[in-house]
């Protein structure tokens, strides 16, 4: 029996202390943000699954906010204190569906102490085809998932976690952005520096993969896009809409025409617009889309270019010979579409 003993000591003590050092090195970097605690060596943290990040931070800290950002990981690159005058909490995440917009505003609202009064979209042009808005996506998996029992102790001692800690651990202590999207404490997406040879292979390899994944005969624009729209905006009739479309480079713009798509373009910015009564249009030949080091992929633009959109739709609608953003209305997008063409033309080769 003593032996007995002493075999469950020794075989547990072990394994009890290695599970306690997990658990507290999980619980002090804390790369799920379910605690939100904050120190000089968790102030760099990667992005694991920003749907299950973002939504732990709404659910288990402190969450009172007047303004939702929502938009795929393009938009996550806007720093939310930009919208000054508002208390904004990007919830952008990586691919979203124009689908999961009315799940993920339902949670933010379900959880905030204030009351949401306006949402602000970022619009992508890829996002509106069958292929990548057909797919009836939500939030709820996760939504069920942070509410389960034991949730935030299962991850205590998730060694998955634990190898996240590790890499915001180092990351944190380097003060060093080593990876393309990286968030401080306060949902702030930061994005690694790329020099001029590295952002012109990035945006060389993604021209490649929007010309096989998204555009070409690979799109096809979804005739239920626009009633998707509708059902958004009409199941959230007291929450002001702010849209704008997100500023690809140039390059991956030509690639866009060049692969048949300038039609469908054109009906996606009408869709847009009158559902909206009005749209931010960043999405065309600019001085900002026109330099490729405003991007580090020709697809993903930096964080000073997200300052730069939240200071024009700050400014609103009427700023006449505004060089970057366009707001387009029912009555301007004629002329807009027409000038947007023969921009379109000076990018040919």
């Amino acid at each position: 029996m003593k032996q007995a003993k002493q075999f469950i000591v020794i075989f547990f003590l072990p394994v009890i202390l290695i599970l306690s050092g997990i658990a507290a090195f999980n619980f002090y970097i804390d790369p799920y943000w379910t605690y939100g605690h904050n120190h000089s060596y968790n102030d760099h943290q990667i992005s694991v699954d920003e749907r299950e990040q973002k939504t732990n931070r709404v659910y288990f800290q402190d969450f009172s906010y007047d303004t939702i950002i929502l938009g795929s990981s393009r938009t996550a690159y806007i720093n939310q204190n930009r919208f000054r005058g508002m208390k904004a909490y990007n919830y952008s995440v990586n691919n979203m569906s124009i689908r999961e917009y009315d799940t993920f505003l339902q949670f933010a609202e379900k959880q905030s102490t204030q009351k949401i009064k306006r949402v602000i979209i970022g619009m992508d042009f890829f996002k509106s085809s069958i292929q990548e808005s057909e797919q009836p996506v939500s939030l709820r998996n996760y939504e069920e998932k942070v509410q389960q029992r034991f949730y935030r102790a299962r991850n205590l001692i998730s060694l998955d976690l634990f190898k996240y800690a590790l890499q915001n651990f180092q990351m944190s202590k380097n003060n060093e952005v080593s990876e393309l999207r990286v968030y401080d404490r306060h949902n702030i997406a930061y994005a690694k520096k790329t020099n001029a040879a590295e952002r012109l292979e990035n945006t060389e390899e993604k021209i490649e993969r929007f010309r096989d994944e998204f555009y070409g005969r690979n799109y096809q624009y979804n005739p239920r896009y626009k009633e998707y729209l509708l059902l958004f905006k009409q199941r959230h009739p007291d929450v002001e809409l702010i849209v704008f479309t997100t500023p690809i480079s140039a390059r991956l713009f030509q690639t866009l025409i060049e692969e048949g798509q300038l039609d469908d373009y054109e009906r996606w910015l009408r869709d847009i617009t009158s559902v909206f009564g009005g749209v931010y249009n960043f999405m065309y030949p600019n001085k900002v889309t026109l330099d490729l080091n405003n991007y580090f992929d020709g697809h993903h633009f930096y964080p000073h270019v997200g300052d730069q959109i939240a200071a024009r739709i700050l400014k609103g609608p009427h700023v006449p010979n505004s060089a970057f953003g366009v707001y387009v209305t029912d009555a301007t997008i004629d002329s807009h579409l027409k000038e947007v063409e023969q921009l379109a033309k000076q990018l040919a080769p």
